[in-house]
């Protein structure tokens, strides 16, 4: 136990480079027991440890993809029907883009090809909200607890979203185009680990290129909430006792387009702040799941009624995940 709490602390908590970091900033003149030198040691650290865990995560994950093209994807998919397949449908958003804009072709995919919509929409609510990169950088900031939790919450609101939208029988919804688009079935390509590797490699360039200024923003706006901003000011809208707050974390995070890398910072110094655990993680899965480029994306594929009912269904969801966790989440903390 000893051993396995030494690794989380040095190798995903990093704390050999927090007390790097503090080295250099005092050494520089800013003692971090003010505001100014706190801040560029928050800021320097958790950017510096982000795109290390980052790069590695990445690139493992997308090893792992290299063996789910699309093409086994759809034919893993097919092959079940029901709660089995929303499961399924919601563990394989595990492993596939980070970000809900970069699901939806995907989604589009998987529909025209005939699997249900149900269970399309279980990948299309587990693929921004939960992956396995999340796990390890949530219980890098916080707790295992905290990150095995935020990932099984986030699947059972995928597994019911898709298996409620199934019952529903919703698939008059979807615009016509997205089922009479045309698809060639490409031969499942057999790639050598070498090519797998590139594949990791040009993955990580990829995404960091894509994410990377939406962690310093995330970083940036940590390190003044975290530093800058009284606990009682943040107290008055989002704190513990406050039976809104669940309800603004979820609607505040709708306009932030981001994932869950960048508002990890943020939700770190919240917490720190005293902000509930269900109001923190009802914050990240608005920003992940419903923010509001993703939403403009998906009302190109499908009719107004499925999408209010989409967005209904997983801000339901949210806010009672976000309200259970405020009323237990001492157990995790």
């Amino acid at each position: 136990m000893e051993i396995f709490s030494w690794m989380n602390d040095q190798l995903l908590r990093m704390e050999w480079l927090s007390d790097l970091v503090k080295f250099i900033v005092e050494a520089a003149g800013l003692p971090v027991d003010t505001r100014i030198g706190a801040s560029i040691h928050f800021f320097i650290y958790d950017v510096i440890k982000i795109f290390i865990l980052l790069s590695v995560l990445i690139f493992c994950i997308s090893y792992i993809q290299s063996f789910f093209p699309p093409e086994r994807t759809r034919r893993i998919l097919g092959g079940y029907s029901g709660i089995t397949a929303n499961i399924l449908g919601a563990l394989l958003g595990t492993v596939t883009p980070f970000c809900s804009c970069s699901s939806i072709p995907l989604f589009i995919g998987f529909t025209n090809a005939g699997l249900p919509i149900g269970v399309t929409f279980s990948f299309l609510i587990s693929s921004p909200m939960v992956d396995l990169a999340s796990v390890i950088l949530l219980a890098s900031i916080f707790n295992w607890g905290i990150a095995l939790a935020y990932v099984i919450v986030g699947l059972i609101i995928a597994v019911a979203g898709g298996s409620l939208i199934s019952a529903l029988k919703l698939e008059d919804q979807v615009e016509p185009f997205v089922f009479n688009s045309a698809m060639t079935e490409a031969e499942e390509e057999v790639l050598t680990v070498k090519e797998r590797v590139d594949f990791g490699k040009d993955q990580v360039k990829a995404i960091i290129a894509k994410v990377w200024k939406y962690v310093l923003i995330g970083v940036g706006i940590g390190a003044m909430i975290h530093n800058w901003i009284p606990q009682e000011a943040i107290a008055v809208v989002l704190g513990a006792d406050k039976w809104y707050s669940v309800i603004v974390a979820t609607f505040v995070g709708v306009p932030i387009y981001a994932d869950i890398f960048g508002t990890l910072p943020i939700a770190e110094a919240l917490l720190a702040k005293g902000v509930g655990l269900g109001t923190v993680l009802a914050f990240m899965m608005g920003v992940t799941t419903l923010s509001l480029p993703s939403i403009i994306m998906l009302k190109n594929v499908i009719r107004k009624k499925l999408l209010i009912i989409f967005v209904g269904i997983v801000t339901i969801g949210i806010i009672i995940v976000g309200y259970t966790f405020n009323a237990f989440g001492h157990l995790f903390i």
